[in-house]
C-alpha cells in the first residue's frame, strides 16, 4: 500500500504488458509507492479489455493508485478510470483534452523529437510520456528517451514520464534526468519476476539515489 504522503522524488508508473494477469498487477501494488498504472489495450477486443480493466481499476484505486486507460475513452468512462492516455497525435489529443480534461487526466505519448514534444505540450496535457509501450526490452532506458526527459524536465513545467529499461536498476538513470515519473513494465512483470519485490526494489533505489524535488 502507498504511504499517505507521496515521496518527494521521481515516482513509479506501471505499464501493463500484454498477457499480464490482473493478479500479478495487484501483487505489484504491495511493493510500496506507485503513482499510477497505465492500461493499454494490448491487442484485446473491446469486451475483453473492459473486463480486464474492471478487475484492475478498483484494486488500484483502493491502493491509492491512479489508473490511466490508453486509447479508449469509452472504456475509461465505463470503468471510472482516473485518466486517458493518447498516442495518436496533436488533433486527437486536442479533441480528447477538450472533451475529457475537466473530468479526468489526459496524458500524451508519441513524441520522438523536441519539436514533437513542444507541439503536444502546447495543448497542456497533464503529462507527456517519452517511450513506447513494449519497447523496454533492453536493460537500460533508450538514450533518446533519457535525453528528451532531461530536456523537458529542465524547461517545461508539465510533468513527464520516462520509460525505464528491463532492469530495475535503470530507474536510477531516469530519476537522474529530473523526470517526475519513471515507467516500469517488463522490469516488474516479465516471467520469473516477483512484481512485489521488483516494485519494492525500485522504490528502495529511488529513495537512495533519486534527486529530491523542490516543494
Amino acid at each position: 500500500m502507498n504511504d499517505a504522503t507521496p515521496p518527494n522524488r521521481c515516482r513509479i508508473v506501471l505499464i501493463a504488458p500484454p498477457g499480464v494477469p490482473a493478479e500479478r498487477i495487484g501483487a505489484a501494488f504491495e511493493g510500496g509507492d506507485v503513482a499510477s498504472l497505465i492500461l493499454p489495450e494490448n491487442g484485446m477486443d473491446e469486451a475483453s479489455f473492459q473486463a480486464f480493466a474492471e478487475q484492475v481499476v478498483p484494486a488500484a484505486q483502493a491502493a491509492g493508485i491512479a489508473v490511466i486507460i490508453a486509447g479508449d475513452t469509452r472504456i475509461a468512462g465505463r470503468v471510472q478510470a482516473d485518466g486517458i492516455h493518447v498516442e495518436a497525435g496533436k488533433a486527437e489529443l486536442a479533441e480528447t483534452i477538450e472533451r475529457f480534461q475537466a473530468k479526468m487526466m489526459v496524458g500524451s505519448g508519441g513524441a520522438k523529437t523536441r519539436d514533437d514534444a513542444l507541439e503536444l505540450g502546447e495543448l497542456r496535457p497533464d503529462y507527456i510520456f517519452f517511450g513506447r509501450f513494449g519497447y523496454d526490452n533492453k536493460p537500460e532506458p533508450h538514450p533518446r528517451n533519457l535525453s528528451l526527459g532531461q530536456w523537458w524536465a529542465d524547461v517545461i513545467q508539465i510533468s513527464c514520464i520516462v520509460m525505464a529499461g528491463s532492469d530495475i536498476a535503470s530507474v536510477e538513470a531516469v530519476a537522474a534526468t529530473g523526470a517526475e515519473f519513471v515507467a516500469l513494465s517488463s522490469a516488474v512483470f516479465a516471467e520469473g519476476i516477483d512484481p512485489k519485490m521488483a516494485v519494492a526494489s525500485a522504490n528502495a533505489l529511488l529513495d537512495e539515489t533519486a534527486p529530491r524535488f523542490e516543494d
